[in-house]
């Protein structure tokens, strides 16, 4: 279902749960994860890892991965239980820059026993008999994917962000953005980066102009060498966010978005780049989960902030037209034609739930 109105950039548009075109799900095998909640997932050269998370038994430390480019089409998770060095304490909430086949993770709410209490640990509760602690880290912890270990990267200067969970992190060129998340009863707005080459942090950076309204379980996605959107995310009001921002980091300034919808607000959600610069937004929910959980959101949001190529644009037309001219397209070159038809395809089954949706309107009107 696509929404017409002002295409001054950016502009959206949502996929309902019928969004069939590109969805396929595939059973998987091995030593699967359990089912967690604040887990933190990341992708390198096609594998994807899972750390962490939170569960019925508590907080955990444990990292999985799958090889989801395989070519016999099955998925087999492998809990790493080989690996040098010590991994960071059980948490969750915690996020991730992937860089040079490493992830660094940063942050997180978890536990830690009294011996391990250390300065980048801020104190929730206690249980004094068992000497257990919880409460919320800004520590920085270092997988090597190539050498399968763990270490803790000395920092080398600056000052680091005040611990936090629910916050975001992306990666532009060798510089690890985080922004936002809640320690304690206060969520924040702040933007820091840290040099993943020098281990140095920036500090909280200095923002001219506008900026967005302080927030946890939102997301940051890179959209340009120099260019970050953020979406979303739950307020220090406890309200569920459906605003946009791009940042700027060369001028360090923010730019809310317009023509936004305010009607589908979005919170613990993920986001990804797509091939045509576009930002999808899949999942998570639109209540404050705190409080309010009338179910999580299967559609997909998807945000244009810059136009689209001369030959997507193209694509989209001749899908859009495939009767008018389909003896026309025929004569296109075997590889053009196989995207045609995939176009074709999207717009009919586009052009169907549409249908639909209409044919369900009238029925209730009538009604």
């Amino acid at each position: 279902m696509e929404f017409k109105g002002n295409f001054n950039l950016p502009f959206w548009k949502v996929m309902g749960p019928c969004y069939s075109c590109c969805r396929t799900m595939h059973l998987m095998e091995g030593e699967l994860p359990t089912s967690m909640s604040g887990s933190c997932g990341a992708c390198v050269h096609g594998k994807l890892y899972i750390f962490g998370g939170y569960d019925d038994k508590g907080y955990s430390n444990r990292l999985y991965f799958v090889n989801l480019r395989t070519r016999d089409g099955t998925y087999v998770w492998k809990k790493i239980t080989s690996f040098e060095g010590q991994p960071p304490t059980p948490r969750d909430k915690l996020s991730c820059w992937v860089y040079k086949d490493r992830l660094i993770y940063f942050g997180g709410y978890g536990c830690r026993r009294h011996s391990e209490l250390q300065d980048c640990f801020d104190v929730h509760d206690a249980s004094w008999e068992e000497q257990m602690f919880w409460g919320w880290h800004n520590d920085v912890h270092v997988f090597d994917t190539k050498t399968q270990s763990w270490f803790q990267p000395e920092i080398q200067g600056g000052a680091p962000p005040q611990p936090r969970a629910a916050h975001t992190c992306a990666v532009l060129g060798n510089k690890g953005y985080v922004f936002g998340g809640r320690v304690l009863q206060t969520r924040m707005n702040d933007l820091h980066y840290l040099n993943l080459d020098t281990w140095t942090w920036s500090g909280r950076i200095p923002v001219t102009g506008e900026n967005p309204k302080h927030r946890s379980w939102h997301t940051l996605t890179p959209i340009a060498d120099d260019k970050l959107f953020l979406f979303g995310g739950l307020s220090a009001d406890n309200i569920p966010l459906s605003d946009g921002w791009i940042h700027n980091v060369i001028t360090n300034c923010w730019k809310q978005l317009t023509h936004l919808p305010k009607t589908r607000p979005r919170l613990w959600h993920t986001a990804c780049l797509g091939k045509e610069n576009e930002i999808m937004v899949f999942g998570g929910s639109k209540d404050d989960l705190l409080s309010l959980d009338t179910g999580h959101c299967n559609d997909l949001l998807i945000f244009q902030t810059q136009p689209y190529s001369l030959l997507r644009s193209c694509l989209d037309c001749i899908g859009k037209n495939a009767i008018i001219l389909e003896r026309q397209i025929s004569l296109l070159p075997p590889k053009l034609l196989q995207q045609v038809l995939k176009k074709i395809t999207f717009w009919t089954a586009a052009n169907h739930r549409e249908e639909q949706r209409a044919q369900k309107e009238e029925s209730e009107n009538k009604y």
